[in-house]
């Protein structure tokens, strides 16, 4: 039996025998494959990674030829020129064939999602032992023995962040049942790869003070603040910074000790009779075109109904894309075109994660939202976030509810107010990835622009069908100068509804003359605004995401990799990797390929407003600043 080690040292075994895995580019092929294995690789990948510069005309050969030398290590006598069964070739490229039990990512990718779905379904103990034993088969940095430069592609630093990820959700788990010695070698060993990654080192901190390491917890704090000070010139976020401050008064629970309300809960009476709720906002009368989309959640949603006869697990499905993509729209449009299959009602809570001029709804502010809608009065209702969502899943057991769960700001603002119900089903909206949310097996739905066909038809809806076909050319031009937004688009409606009288030529003229600026798409009170929701997102940073968001105003050209980054905002290479990674999981970038990422040409126009208010260019007359 072959066995395939990638989370640190590059092995291949068989049986106590180590094989000699050849030149560094044929391990780094065989890296890469591993990385993805059971998934086909394309020729075009393969050379990118194994040749960081300029590829030789020659490179297909080689693969070719290193493809075949793996080939003969992992099937001896395997007959020349013959594919075997371990390295197929498929249209345009390989894949590494194995089982999850040969290869250590896929044995730790098993077992950590074993790990989160019992995290999602409030088991911690459970989760804790399951990520226990996923993370020592991480050993040291990913894919040691193949070349840096090519270690340092995005293939093999993704995997690095899926594992820093994983240690992070294992020390919430190992914190909230009081087993945080379980975790701490992982949580130091990711500190030490992720020295500016904040959020890993708050859990690292807290981890340290409540396995009775206060002095260390506080100098793990100390270290990390002076490296955010020295590279990047900021000091620790409200995250970092608040684990610091529990630390300091010890308000840490020791090793030992769960998590628990400070007071006991009320004994929880689900009143009688069971309400059924119908809280789904107006639909959009002018929605239109997501045919591809509302099929995805049309898949999902079968699942759910399926898994409360067969007992099967509640559905999520995850609507994310960048501000003004229609999440929310499509998200109620759907809901409303489903709302039959779900008979115990429906739910909804405006999550409030990027609202202008709101904070935040906490996750106990939308429990009390929720059991108010299903009939619980507010005196009957628990203290604190576990005793309510206890409550709220107990009343949604054994039946089929739709929940609407609109424009959340991350994971744990969510995590309690997910049904645990086989049958129902959570439809989530979010300006950003939630990674962890996926990873605990919500399914994603990445929302992206509409075509020009559907952006024409919703221009139809809210304008007339007469209206554009009496100014085609004119038309084409308000979607191009739209970027194709469906906000842009329904705020320039907007403005063209008021002024029937005015030819839509006029007001092509108008988006042209404003040169790539936002004014045009500013309305009255009440109405879209484009660089409203634009700011929500940009206030939502870290504050050296969000200064090399502004940097990108300056950037000129047609796509965005790491180095242009970090040379645009004089930061090493891989401090620029996590910032763009920070942007990108945001939605305000977008990664088309591995290590190239563009810019939406609005958001490129509110990036360049940005750096010119912190910068602004000098002109004529103008006096540059010292």
């Amino acid at each position: 039996m072959l066995r395939f080690d990638v989370l640190g040292p590059l092995r291949v075994t068989r049986g106590e025998t180590e094989l000699d895995l050849g030149f560094p580019q044929q391990r780094a092929l065989l890296a890469l494959l591993l990385v993805h294995a059971g998934r086909p690789v394309r020729m075009a990948e393969l050379v990118d990674v194994l040749w960081p510069g300029p590829p030789p005309a020659s490179a297909p050969n080689v693969v070719r030829r290193y493809v075949g030398a793996l080939r003969r290590l992992l099937e001896p006598g395997l007959p020349p020129r013959a594919p075997g069964r371990r390295l197929p070739g498929r249209t345009g490229g390989y894949l590494l064939r194995a089982d999850t039990d040969e290869v250590d990512l896929l044995r730790f990718r098993d077992l950590a999602q074993r790990g989160m779905r019992a995290a999602a379904t409030g088991r911690p103990e459970t989760a804790v032992r399951h990520f226990a034993a996923a993370l020592p088969l991480w050993r040291g940095p990913v894919a040691t023995g193949v070349p840096a430069a090519t270690r340092e592609h995005l293939h093999f630093t993704a995997v690095e962040r899926e594992l820093v990820r994983t240690a992070q959700m294992a020390a919430d788990a190992a914190l909230l049942c009081g087993r945080p010695e379980e975790v701490l070698p992982t949580l130091r060993r990711a500190a030490a790869l992720e020295p500016l990654d904040e959020p890993l080192h708050a859990r690292l901190v807290l981890s340290l003070a409540a396995a009775g390491l206060q002095a260390e917890a506080l100098a793990a704090y100390d270290g990390v603040r002076r490296d955010l000070a020295a590279q990047l010139g900021v000091p620790p976020g409200p995250e970092l910074a608040a684990a610091h401050a529990r630390v300091l008064r010890q308000q840490v629970p020791a090793a030992g000790h769960r998590s628990a309300p400070k007071t006991p809960p009320k004994r929880p009476q689900p009143p009688q009779p069971f309400v059924r709720p119908a809280q789904l906002p107006l639909d959009l009368a002018v929605f239109a075109g997501r045919a591809t989309e509302l099929g995805t959640i049309d898949t999902i949603a079968d699942t759910a109904v399926t898994a409360a006869t067969s007992g099967g697990v509640p559905a999520t499905v995850l609507i994310s894309g960048m501000p003004g993509i229609g999440k929310s729209a499509l998200a109620v449009h759907w809901a409303h075109r489903a709302a039959d299959r779900f008979p115990d009602g429906q739910l909804h809570v405006a999550l409030r994660g990027f609202a202008p001029d709101r904070t935040a709804l906490q996750p106990a502010g939308a429990l009390r939202q929720l059991l108010a809608a299903l009939g619980v009065p507010e005196q009957r209702m628990p203290e604190g976030v576990d005793a309510l969502a206890g409550l709220y899943r107990s009343l949604l057991a054994g039946r089929r509810m739709l929940v609407l769960l609109d424009d959340a700001s991350g994971t744990e603002q969510l995590r309690p107010l997910l049904p645990a119900s086989p049958g129902c089903l959570a439809v989530v909206t979010s300006r950003n990835a939630l990674p962890s949310l996926i990873a605990s097996g919500a399914r994603p739905l990445h929302l992206d622009l509409p075509s020009s066909a559907d952006a024409r038809a919703a221009l139809a809806l809210r304008l007339g069908i007469r209206r554009l076909a009496a100014e085609p050319e004119a038309a084409g031009e308000i979607i191009v100068r739209c970027g194709r937004l469906p906000l842009a688009l329904a705020a320039v409606a907007a403005r063209a509804a008021g002024r029937r009288d005015f030819p839509l030529a006029a007001l092509a003229v108008e988006l042209a003359a404003d040169r790539g600026g936002l004014d045009a798409f500013s309305g009255a009170p009440g109405t879209p605004d484009v660089r409203t929701a634009f700011a929500a997102s940009h206030r939502s940073l870290n504050p050296p995401a969000a200064h090399l968001f502004r940097l990108l105003g300056r950037h000129t050209g047609p796509d965005l990799t790491p180095t242009a980054a970090a040379a645009l905002a004089d930061l090493p290479p891989r401090a620029a990797r996590i910032l763009l990674g920070e942007l990108s999981e945001a939605h305000l970038i977008t990664e088309v390929a591995p290590g190239r990422y563009v810019l939406h040409e609005l958001l490129h126009a509110f990036a360049t407003e940005l750096a010119d208010e912190a910068e602004p260019v000098a002109g004529p007359g103008t006096t540059p600043a010292p």
